[in-house]
């Protein structure tokens, strides 16, 4: 699964890495090192502007635990922070989205816990961060989609909610001591097929749900203060070491 993560690249670098054609620079949020369900995120997606039929790609700030279209309340969105690639053309909340509202999350890494006997030199959960080897952005699958809040009037900015989730795959063989589950992370190669609005036949789109081949990615322990959403910061992606397991143990 995928419960936290780091995103700390700036807009203009996302822009030239996607090929982003539309972005406002006052839709810009701070660097995280400690992102959390509910959190505003960056999104890349391919959606005709207002009033044109081309699609554009942009660069969106989106709200990580999608709410979908039928909810009465906003309260389903922490619950939905990942979709699962093997049922998500058929689960309800997320077929439509499936099927026409696809994104890309581009993130630092992503965190993950291990559960594990405790011990005198380890916690009972030790967090890991996954990133790519080669050091560039991960480019998570992901899907959106836009509600009404009925409470509001529908003249008020905060009328429309634009929630995202990211889909989740089997571990590969290095990362499945730590959990069963990943997000799914697509190369270069697949950002157009996954991106593209007119592209909605299920078995096609199914077909790009496989995860780059094994290798690509890397994986260290943290410290337990990612464990916080009060703390953030590049520190908190530091490779922990026996020096500082000793220090705190």
């Amino acid at each position: 699964m995928c419960g936290r993560f780091a995103s700390s690249s700036r807009p203009e670098d996302i822009v030239e890495v996607f090929g982003v054609e539309q972005w406002d620079p006052a839709g810009t949020i701070a660097p995280s090192w400690n992102v959390a369900p509910t959190s505003p995120v960056y999104a890349v997606l391919d959606r005709p502007p207002k009033g044109q039929r081309r699609p554009v790609r942009q660069l969106r700030v989106l709200r990580w635990g999608l709410i979908p279209s039928w909810a009465k309340s906003p309260e389903t969105a922490v619950k939905m922070i990942n979709a699962r690639a093997d049922t998500v053309h058929e689960k309800p909340a997320y077929r439509q989205p499936f099927a026409s509202r696809r994104c890309l999350l581009p993130v630092d890494g992503y965190y993950e816990w291990q559960t594990a006997p405790a011990g005198p030199d380890r916690p009972p959960r030790q967090p890991y961060f996954v990133s790519r080897a080669d050091g560039r952005p991960l480019a998570l699958a992901g899907l959106y989609e836009f509600w009404r809040d009925r409470t509001l009037p529908a003249d008020h900015p905060q009328a429309w909610r634009v929630t995202c989730t990211v889909v989740t795959t089997e571990a590969e063989p290095m990362l499945a001591p730590i959990h069963e589950r990943m997000p799914l992370f697509l190369d270069p190669g697949s950002f157009d097929a996954w991106l593209d609005p007119g592209l909605d036949d299920p078995d096609a789109l199914r077909g790009l749900l496989v995860p780059p081949a094994p290798g690509a990615l890397t994986v260290h322990p943290v410290g337990a203060a990612v464990g916080s959403i009060r703390n953030n910061g590049p520190e908190l992606v530091r490779e922990l070491t026996e020096d500082d397991r000793t220090t705190l143990f």
